[in-house]
């Protein structure tokens, strides 16, 4: 368990906020955003393939992913998880990465935070599951935090995408679990 400061935005911080209701139950959107096959099928930008190199859901544990476009080109990344309380909330640390793992800037930005703070909770009701996904940069400069601000809408729209291949993905697979 982690103390409230690791998972909470530092006070006076802005949060980047997404709320979205998934016709499924709460194991199944667990299950989806805590095993390696199951979140290969969705995560990431339309059009893109996942490729899981590494992921181990646990305090410590790391996710280490590919990204690969339409064109073939990798993206990397990597979660280094925080907190995990299962079925209800995963809190991580989101980067982007090379093939080792290591940090390194984003590939589209040298302004782009290199560290984002990122809380995932799922509550259900009536069969459904609302994921809420909070997120900002930290350790993070005054231009990077400011960069990463600037670019809500694009963020927005990326997540946008990605929770529609979730709910496809939850749809194809609810009476399989």
């Amino acid at each position: 368990m982690t103390t409230s400061n690791d998972a909470a935005t530092p006070p006076g911080e802005r949060e980047l906020v997404i709320t979205r209701t998934f016709d499924a139950p709460r194991e199944l959107v667990w299950k989806a955003f805590t095993e390696s096959d199951r979140l290969a099928q969705w995560w990431g930008p339309k059009g893109f393939t996942m490729v899981v190199r590494t992921l181990d859901v646990r305090r410590g544990g790391v996710f280490h992913y590919a990204m690969r476009s339409p064109s073939g080109q990798l993206v990397w990344g990597a979660f280094v998880f925080r907190e995990i309380r299962p079925l209800e909330r995963i809190v991580f640390i989101s980067s982007f990465a090379n093939e080792e793992g290591n940090i390194i800037r984003a590939p589209f930005s040298p302004t782009w935070p290199l560290e984002i703070l990122n809380t995932v909770t799922l509550t259900e009701s009536d069969g459904k599951t609302t994921v809420t996904f909070r997120g900002g940069p930290i350790n993070a400069t005054e231009e990077e935090r400011d960069t990463f601000w600037n670019s809500q809408k694009s963020v927005q729209q990326g997540f946008a995408g990605t929770f529609d291949q979730l709910a496809a993905y939850l749809a194809g697979n609810a009476k399989g679990q």
